[in-house]
């Protein structure tokens, strides 16, 4: 019997824990009730379920539960955190700071604030991808209302340094937001050390369901207030109207849960089987691991391969390997990935660049065998690739320092 693709795309989604469904089925046809339905016992169950998952998810982050609001994944929660500050705070400023490798549900929502007279300033990284804080710190202005900044790189695991701009944001006065969806369930979060204002996270990244999202906003030090997207109910303290999605999360609560207990010990077994693939993998010929001489989570690996057609390599090893050449929320893109380009990669070398990202049931068999399809896949595409030919006929110019 063949044998099926080895999935390493663990950070475009992850498969739903056996542990988390069966905490959700019973909330599709037995206990079935709306959270809001306080009239009844069939809506306080679901209300108490609800009460539950909320003590979960807040335990996995260090927050108080009523910090906790539940929404339908982390694009949303996005879109809230950053529209609903600028609403509440466009009377004090409208100007917003974020950074050029930014998942594209901060950097397209900054972008229709621009629209609506908002100023944002998009920070430059380093070749590891990693911003500037004097940087940072140089650009807030009397205007400034808002720091958004992620806590880990979706297609690098770039981790940049919260604590350093955590700690300029509170001298300055201006809220912090981070999207933390790659990090939570991967390394320790707290919103508490350092201190953050809003961050968002999804269930589906962390072997929940997809579907379900949260935003953690801070009640006090300061208190953060925000203005909603949707009206109608005011469900979720008034920020999030619409009926409450209870398997869901439940599930999400089921998958804090799990995440805070294997975290300790599912991490250090998956960054072993990443480095020794990345060992064997940058023995190759003109391999590059973007990020690697920085700070990363331990469960991604972004290699550039150098004199290479990335969609020819996609295409090759599609079938046997599940993989990505960037961001699973732009697929669709003609255009080499924002986070490549900005580290400092040219369009060809971004273009040839895939995503190998690992999770809790990534086996060294796995590994091994992601290693032959791709070693085998790259010595046949680059036996028909013109820019190949002429690299070993010693044609074209050495590869550049900063990705070595």
């Amino acid at each position: 019997m063949p044998e099926g693709p080895v999935y390493l795309d663990y950070h475009a989604t992850t498969p739903c824990d056996p542990a988390v469904l069966e905490a959700m089925l019973p909330w599709f046809s037995m206990d079935f009730g709306n959270a809001s339905s306080r009239q009844h016992a069939f809506g306080w169950k679901a209300a108490e379920a609800v009460k539950r998952a909320r003590e979960q998810v807040a335990s996995l982050v260090d927050a108080s539960p009523d910090e906790i609001i539940f929404t339908s994944g982390a694009t949303e929660s996005v879109n809230l955190a950053v529209k609903g500050a600028a609403e509440m705070l466009g009377q004090k400023g409208r100007h917003i700071i974020t950074v050029q490798t930014e998942h594209s549900a901060v950097l397209d929502t900054c972008t229709r604030l621009e629209r609506s007279g908002f100023e944002v300033t998009r920070l430059g990284v380093d070749e590891q991808g990693a911003i500037n804080s004097d940087e940072l710190a140089a650009s807030i202005r009397a205007d400034t209302i808002l720091v958004a900044v992620m806590m880990a790189n979706n297609e690098t695991g770039v981790m940049q340094d919260v604590s350093a701009i955590s700690a300029i944001t509170r001298a300055k006065g201006v809220w912090f937001f981070t999207d933390a969806t790659q990090a939570v369930g991967k390394i320790p979060v707290s919103v508490q050390s350092p201190d953050v204002d809003l961050m968002a996270f999804s269930a589906h990244k962390i072997y929940g369901p997809k579907g379900t999202g949260a935003l953690y906003i801070r009640r006090r030090d300061p208190r953060v207030r925000l203005m909603p997207l949707i009206d109608g109910g005011g469900h979720e303290r008034g920020l999030r109207s619409g009926t409450l999605n209870v398997p869901g999360i439940v599930g999400f609560g089921e998958a804090a849960r799990l995440a805070a207990r294997r975290l300790p010990t599912d991490m250090p077994l998956i960054e072993s089987l990443r480095d020794r693939f990345e060992a064997s993998v940058g023995a190759l010929e003109e391999v590059y691991i973007n990020g690697r001489g920085g700070n990363r989570l331990p469960t991604v690996s972004n290699i550039s391969f150098r004199y290479t057609e990335g969609q020819a390599l996609l295409a090759a090893v599609t079938k046997k390997l599940a993989v990505s050449a960037g961001s699973a929320c732009a697929s669709e893109s003609l255009e080499p990935s924002h986070v490549l380009t900005a580290m400092g990669l040219g369009r060809d070398l971004a273009f040839a660049s895939l995503r190998f990202s690992l999770g809790r049931l990534t086996t060294p068999e796995d590994m091994d065998r992601a290693y032959r399809i791709l070693s085998e896949s790259l010595a046949s595409v680059r036996k028909g690739s013109p820019s190949w030919d002429l690299y070993k006929k010693g044609l074209l110019g050495e590869a550049p320092e900063w990705s070595l």
